[in-house]
């Protein structure tokens, strides 16, 4: 455990940095989106650029895994619109609800997280995660958040908006350009290999503190006040059902002779147990939902993630190297 600790009290604690930094105004509000902006067009691409590159292009496309994540991802959506839709919790707040549920903050946190505890390896199967959760669990959950308006028009809307949404992003655009360099056997190199390989560093001490700043100014800009018993419980869906469910099913698909390791299983399950994505939040605001609930899911999932997230990778024997 003490190794496991020696690698994720530094995570976390970069996140509280930056969460202490945006509530004691050392670094201003008005600046939180522009490091926001570097992470996600600047630094983050150039390290998933890096692993995509050095990754073989079946680890990051392998069906079996993407395959298992995206059935437990759809279940965990309506298991949590299930349990919680109803007279406080309407379609759209439960829709975005089952977004962070389903959502764990992989980009951000879990590729440069994952790699440390575990491996190089370790990049291509949360690289599919991504994938995954941005252009399929993200539409959904936006596309059921607009299902109320007249004869789903305003759903097939969403959705579209949603997975246009997703091909702006930077990021699977930068997996693919990797994924390119891999297949064709080409390498960086001069000044531009030097420039992205000081991006790339640059991405996971930057990304940690961004998730502190945007989880305080979401609850800074949060509409409302939510009970506990309302933010908490899917919280603990995305922590410990999750995982849970990733876990059983990749195992059931291995033993029908699924082209899964143990290793994949392993990363695939922590991956899951990882809190809530930050950028939720934002997206909660933009569409009008409940983002002092939102905001409020993720913020718990991240401070008890770092018990439940070491706890888990111990349970699994991580020695990290």
């Amino acid at each position: 455990m003490q190794s496991i600790l020696a690698v994720t009290v530094p995570f976390f604690a970069l996140v509280l940095a930056g969460y202490l930094a945006g509530q004691r105004h050392v670094l201003p509000e008005s600046t939180i989106p522009g490091l926001n902006a570097f992470v996600l067009y600047f630094a983050l691409p150039c390290l998933l650029f890096r692993f995509g590159a050095n990754t073989p292009l079946f680890d990051l496309l392998n069906p079996a895994l993407l395959g298992v994540y995206l059935l437990s991802a759809l279940l965990i959506v309506f298991v949590t619109i299930a349990l919680t839709l109803g007279e406080r919790v309407h379609m759209k707040d439960a829709a975005f609800g089952a977004l962070v549920a389903a959502f764990p903050n992989t980009g951000f946190m879990g590729v440069p997280l994952l790699v440390a505890l575990l491996g190089q390896a370790a990049a291509g199967p949360v690289i599919s995660t991504i994938l995954a959760d941005l252009f399929v669990t993200s539409s959904l959950c936006i596309a059921l958040a607009q299902a109320h308006e007249a004869s789903g028009h305003g759903a097939r809307v969403a959705a579209l908006r949603a997975l246009r949404g997703a091909l702006s992003n930077p990021l699977p655009w930068s997996i693919a350009l990797g994924a390119a360099f891999s297949v064709a056997g080409l390498h960086l190199s001069g000044p531009v290999d030097v420039v992205v390989r000081m991006l790339a560093d640059a991405a996971t001490p930057v990304a940690l503190f961004a998730i502190g700043t945007v989880l305080w100014r979401a609850g800074q800009h949060a509409h409302t006040r939510t009970p506990v018993a309302n933010f908490l419980p899917v919280a603990l869906i995305k922590l410990f059902l999750h995982p849970l469910l990733v876990f059983l099913l990749a195992a059931a698909a291995h033993a029908l002779g699924a082209p899964l390791s143990t290793f994949q299983i392993t990363v695939l399950t922590l991956a899951a147990a990882l809190p809530s994505a930050s950028n939720v939040s934002l997206l909660a605001e933009r569409y009008g939902a409940d983002n002092g609930r939102v905001a409020r899911i993720v913020l718990s999932s991240t401070v008890i993630a770092f018990v439940s997230f070491s706890g888990l990778a111990w349970v699994f024997g991580v020695r990290p190297g």
